[in-house]
């Protein structure tokens, strides 16, 4: 019973040290990153990692805890290339680690909210939605199925203007969907990620990033 109770008095005397010595970062802290790996619907592949840079410390009560210039590390989880024009290409990333300068690892949870890409977006679920079917993809079509009359009339009359213009149409609509359909995210993107989960950090790692 002593040994039982010897034993309890180390733990908690442990967990004491550990709470005193710790630094929380709250839920919904925002992670403002630099992507350093491209990813596309068209070359990536779910399971790929990949690596964001932090741009701005986290400071808790005057400590910085995350300096900037801290690793985030994480993988793939989604990549779709619709094939509807309605649709939107996806990307999904889960941020999986967090690795201060000194090497120390950190799980990390957290979530995509924001990139600084014109013309896209990032649902409620984290995922990135590339930009969709805007005006000048129907510009480029409807120019397309001009330009495809005009050749159509000019080599058979009547009957040809509306074979061209099938033509020009289709030619158009494969170009869009091949040029069209992906999504990016470049190396060099800036990420806005939030903590979905609190994170608590080491005084060792919170004096490191001074």
């Amino acid at each position: 019973m002593r040994k039982w109770l010897g034993s309890l008095s180390v733990l908690l005397l442990a967990v004491s040290a550990w709470a005193q010595n710790g630094l929380a970062v709250p839920e919904g802290t925002p992670l403002k990153v630099n992507l350093q790996t491209t990813i596309s619907t068209f070359s990536s592949k779910v399971g790929d990692p990949f690596r964001a840079k932090l741009i701005d410390p986290i400071v808790i009560e005057g400590k910085t805890v995350i300096p900037a210039g801290a690793t985030i590390e994480g993988r793939i989880t989604k990549l779709t290339e619709p094939r509807r024009i309605s649709g939107k290409p996806t990307i999904g990333i889960l941020p999986e680690d967090l690795v201060m300068p000194d090497g120390q690892r950190f799980m990390l949870n957290a979530v995509l909210v924001d990139t600084n890409i014109p013309g896209t977006d990032v649902n409620e679920e984290g995922m990135f939605k590339g930009s969709g079917h805007d005006r000048r993809d129907q510009v480029e079509v409807a120019g397309g199925t001009g330009a495809g009359m005009l050749i159509g009339g000019l080599t058979g009359g009547p009957p040809g203007l509306l074979i061209g213009g099938a033509i020009g149409a289709g030619a158009t609509s494969t170009h869009w969907l091949v040029q069209h359909r992906s999504a990016v995210l470049p190396s060099g993107t800036e990420l806005m990620m939030e903590l979905s989960r609190p994170m608590t950090m080491s005084t060792t790692a919170a004096g490191a990033g001074q």
